[in-house]
């Protein structure tokens, strides 16, 4: 028996097309290699230092640099918080000696807290509060008063000697009257009490 060189090419074309040997793995293990090669090329781009184009430099590179920028993160996150904490606690510093020296400024000037009302309407007053100035005070006082179901409008605040002058239109449920000892008690016990 006698092998041809046919009989002899058909047992071994199993890799075999047109002469080149395939593997089905073979395509998706080039793409791979060229999806680490293209990350690696941005991530070169990315790092500002590189020493040296080999794939395990780029990587040691790009180690070194995140860790720096960690440490720059953690350094910079430390001052940060030193400095909010001083700036709380000059704040903190500030608002008791402006709230002493603005009480002590109206005691000085003999302005003290009060409160008058005017009816203009069936269910509108105008005010005039005189009180301590202090910081939120003002927001205290609308809230207050819109627990009470009245409300502000054409309200002007103006600061001076320690003390803040509010005057506006307060303005009740439609319908119901308002009545002007009440609210001038109410609001009198709102501005002593915030």
């Amino acid at each position: 028996m006698e092998f041809t060189d046919s009989d002899h090419d058909a047992g071994n074309d199993r890799g075999k097309e047109d002469g080149k040997y395939k593997s089905k793995n073979l395509k998706a293990e080039r793409l791979r290699r060229e999806k680490i090669n293209d990350r690696l090329l941005k991530l070169r781009s990315l790092v500002p230092i590189i020493t040296n184009m080999k794939k395990a430099t780029i990587l040691c590179d790009a180690i070194d640099y995140i860790t720096e920028m960690q440490r720059q993160v953690r350094d910079l996150s430390e001052q940060l918080l030193e400095l909010d904490q001083a700036i709380n606690s000059r704040v903190e510093m500030r608002s008791i000696s402006e709230k002493n020296n603005d009480a002590e400024e109206m005691k000085k000037w003999g302005i003290k807290p009060d409160v008058k009302v005017i009816q203009t309407d069936y269910n509108k007053l105008w005010i005039k509060l005189i009180y301590e100035k202090k910081r939120g005070r003002l927001t205290k006082l609308v809230e207050a008063v819109s627990h009470y179901g009245y409300e502000f409008t054409d309200t002007c605040v103006t600061t001076s000697k320690g003390a803040a002058i509010l005057t506006s239109c307060l303005e009740g449920i439609p319908g119901v009257r308002l009545l002007i000892d009440e609210i001038r008690e109410m609001l009198l016990n709102t501005i002593i009490s915030i």
